[in-house]
């Protein structure tokens, strides 16, 4: 029973009825202004809606009598489809990068690994260490406990351990995120990147120059076609031909 409630609560949400569609007899309706227009029929509702060259929308199905809005439901899916876009592009996508340590991981390796998941974390993303033992080497955990010490140690100013080290086969591991001071800047990043893209023009959008006439000349004037560049005598005879123009610079 709950699960029907539930997905009966969601339905109108994704496609709301539109006139004709409004089966209830009596809707309490609400103008394109937002005023309160009280409870009225179905048809004097549509007449209402009619009459604004509008669209009766029912945007409270469960309510006793429905509720129904006169808007332009075209232009108000438009919107919700445009926030929804905006939405998406705004949010972080959150990604889980792995990072693979030894036991006996050189210095130099290991600065460089721990520079590589700082500048993830940074982004706002998570990070899975790993310390892969071989061999014999399994019977030494402490040395690779170590190591994540080290790590969360080398990362405290903007990572916290999410999952602490724990065993798994032959590999321990740990995983990383950032503090919610990095989460607010990554997201706040990802927001002004969304907001400089929907103000730059899309590529393809600049104005082509257009010749009137013929193709330029060197000089930059037009020449008609047919017409000569020189002034020729009334007794010459036309040519079919026409001067080669100077190849254009760019």
């Amino acid at each position: 029973m709950i699960r029907e409630q539930r997905n009966s609560s969601r339905g109108p949400n994704r496609d709301q009825r539109t006139n004709r569609r409004i089966r209830a007899r009596e809707v309490r309706v609400v103008g394109s202004d937002g005023s309160q227009l009280g409870v009225m029929t179905i048809e004097a509702a549509l007449e209402k809606a009619r009459s604004e060259s509008l669209d009766l929308v029912e945007v409270s199905p469960m309510a006793k009598p429905p509720v129904c809005k006169i808007m332009d439901y075209g232009k108000f899916k438009y919107e919700e489809k445009k926030k929804a876009s905006d939405a998406k592009r705004t949010q972080v996508v959150i990604q889980l990068k792995e990072v693979k340590l030894r036991p006996k991981t050189e210095e130099h390796d290991y600065e460089f690994k721990v520079r590589n998941t700082r500048r993830f974390i940074e982004e706002g993303n998570k990070a899975k260490v790993v310390i892969q033992f071989r061999g014999r080497e399994i019977t030494h955990k402490e040395l690779g406990s170590a190591i994540l010490d080290d790590v969360i140690k080398d990362l405290k100013d903007v990572a916290v351990a999410e999952q602490l080290p724990r065993m798994e086969g032959r590999q321990m591991y740990m995983i990383l995120a950032p503090t919610p001071k990095v989460a607010q800047k990554a997201r706040e990043q990802a927001r002004q990147a969304a907001a400089a893209a929907r103000k730059s023009p899309p590529p393809g959008t600049g104005k082509k120059p257009q010749a009137a006439g013929g193709a330029p000349g060197a000089d930059g004037a037009s020449t008609a076609p047919g017409e000569s560049d020189g002034a020729s005598d009334a007794g010459d005879a036309t040519t079919d031909e026409a001067p080669d123009a100077a190849p254009a610079t760019t």
